[in-house]
């Protein structure tokens, strides 16, 4: 069974075709293309200026953060979770060019039978902690509050989500305008930056139900029967060998904490290239849904090659080995290795490699962008090329 036929089974989807079918009539907002919608300054009403308002969670990431608590007593996985709903939405703000004086407010839904205050306030410890770790780094994120609600009827575990809100000047505005000669400059997903405590391996938000189901052991479905849906047939729940405190040999960390690798900001290395080259960036591509083929929602009449991308991290190739998926699929619903993609003129791609390796982040140039009669990408990997 192919992993997009996994992945539907399980009842999830890594194109969210669906979603995007039901919502293609909707107002695209002031610069269509945008990476996130832009709105008219409601605020305020200064025609100079406009609004961003995004709303995301950390996924299924909290079914497998709950069982590693369970399993290890690990409080730290919690603060991984609120970085990671925190990380999907001012990541993908920040690609419009959304930078600084972030408002976030969170939405905690719970089992209060098997989520406990304890961990309640560790998930608003974490929240603080972010902030003042931005902040740090010159990147201001205000907390305006948010709801917590016991929900045990609807969520089995427990749902994090956040909504940020920005106000920039339009002038200011990243919008997407890919062009013929345009290189890709990747920045790594993986390896440890200036701003991370520990290893981390790459993950992300995204692909956590295939990760999880794929990666670890049937004895979790045993253990934890509150971590799944149970009308998913029982083939598709925990099919892998691993389990949650396996040591993973190259990276020292438990597979379980590998796999929960908080999401890695990228909004530091974001503002000081947006300071340094502004209009000269022609788009930034944060590799969520989607994953190394997202850019292909927002060109046109290009050719989309990555040729040099990074080596595989131990990560993905675990999670081919356990699920056998195609590579070609795999690219499709994990990173592989970068998350973010930096477009711009080939004069340009030094001083974004520098910026990045400034906060200790691995990047280089991993591609090209051709002329080409509709839309195509081209991936070249070590394990074989593939076209989208």
């Amino acid at each position: 069974m192919d992993l997009a036929s996994k992945y539907d089974k399980r009842g999830v989807s890594s194109s969210k075709s669906d979603v995007h079918k039901a919502i293609k009539h909707l107002d695209k907002g002031l610069f269509p293309n945008a990476f996130c919608k832009i709105l008219p300054d409601y605020l305020c009403g200064d025609e100079k200026w406009c609004n961003i308002m995004h709303a995301d969670t950390a996924g299924t990431k909290t079914a497998l953060a709950y069982m590693y608590w369970k399993e290890t007593g690990d409080m730290s996985v919690w603060s991984g979770i609120v970085q990671d709903s925190i990380v999907m939405n001012i990541d993908d703000m920040a690609c419009v060019g959304a930078v600084n004086n972030i408002i976030i407010s969170s939405t905690i839904g719970r089992n209060k039978n098997l989520i406990s205050g304890e961990v309640v306030k560790a998930l608003i410890d974490g929240t603080q902690d972010f902030i003042k770790r931005m902040s740090v780094l010159g990147v201001e994120i205000h907390l305006s509050g948010g709801e917590t609600a016991d929900v045990g009827d609807i969520v089995r575990t427990l749902d994090v989500g956040f909504t940020a809100f920005a106000r920039i000047k339009k002038e200011d505005v990243i919008d997407v305008q890919i062009e013929d000669g345009d290189v890709i400059v990747g920045l790594a997903s993986y390896g440890q930056s200036a701003y991370e405590q520990e290893y981390n391996g790459g993950m992300g938000s995204n692909g956590l139900t295939s990760a999880r189901h794929d990666m670890f052991s049937k004895t979790l479905a045993t253990k934890y029967p509150e971590s799944f849906d149970p009308s998913i047939s029982d083939d598709l729940i925990y099919t892998g060998t691993r389990e949650l405190t396996d040591t993973e040999p190259i990276t020292g960390l438990t597979y379980g904490k590998l796999v929960l690798s908080p999401t890695r900001t990228y909004i530091p290395v974001i503002k000081k290239l947006v300071d340094a080259l502004g209009p000269e960036i022609h788009g930034l591509i944060h590799c969520t849904g989607g994953a190394q083929t997202k850019v292909l929602n927002f060109v046109d009449d290009l050719h989309i090659l990555k040729d040099d991308l990074f080596e595989v991290p131990p990560l993905f190739r675990a999670i081919h080995e356990e699920s056998q998926t195609d590579w070609k699929e795999m690219f499709q619903v994990f990173n592989m290795g970068h998350r973010l993609e930096v477009y711009v003129k080939p004069q340009f791609a030094e001083m974004v490699i520098d910026a990045s390796r400034e906060f200790d982040i691995d990047a280089k140039v991993i591609g090209r962008c051709e002329l080409y009669q509709g839309k195509k990408l081209t991936i070249k990997s070590e394990y074989g090329e593939f076209e989208y």
